[in-house]
């Protein structure tokens, strides 16, 4: 027990108490300088850019992107555009950070006309909004099912279930009034 109490012991405690200050403070003056913490960039804004643009920017700015999704169609946004990025812009990164990109597919994307005759307006609303189609105009006919689905056009022409249409494609619905004719 005297020898924690020793002059011996105190004094090499303190010597490597300060050795080891030193060789963190090292590591993290290392480290900090190693990994670039000095150089950082803003990121550009490129929602909304083509990518062709892109490249350009990109490589102008030592960075780096990759598109992780393409999925939706936006009208707002021209085709194979960015809607989205993240990082968001002017953010501070380092340099050859990668920036991941939200790209504006080339073409909406079709979807099979379900069977939705004999349906009820509201029953055949609901699958067509979840199916990413448009409804356009109502038209009654004189048939004993009030609200049911008769007929499906799109500009004017009959479409049978199970026919490929482009999504956001305007449907008008023909239904019955609920009278006999």
């Amino acid at each position: 027990m005297k020898f924690f109490y020793s002059r011996v012991f105190i004094k090499q405690l303190f010597l490597a108490t300060i050795i080891f200050s030193l060789v963190v403070l090292a590591s993290i003056v290392f480290l900090f300088f190693y990994t670039n913490q000095t150089s950082r960039i803003k990121v550009p804004n490129l929602v909304g850019m083509s990518l062709s643009e892109i490249d350009v920017v990109v490589s102008e700015n030592n960075l780096r992107y990759e598109i992780i999704d393409s999925s939706f169609y936006n009208e707002e946004f021209d085709k194979n555009s960015v809607l989205e990025q993240i990082p968001f812009a002017n953010k501070e990164v380092k340099k050859n950070r990668k920036i991941y990109l939200t790209i504006n597919p080339s073409s909406i994307g079709d979807v099979i006309l379900p069977e939705i005759i004999q349906l009820t307006k509201r029953n055949a609303v609901t699958i067509l909004t979840a199916l990413d189609l448009q409804i356009g105009e109502f038209t009654y006919e004189n048939n004993i099912g009030k609200d049911m689905v008769l007929d499906v056009e799109i500009d004017g022409e009959m479409i049978k279930p199970g026919t490929i249409i482009p999504k956001k494609s305007k449907i008008d619905l023909i239904l019955g009034n609920g009278k006999k004719e």
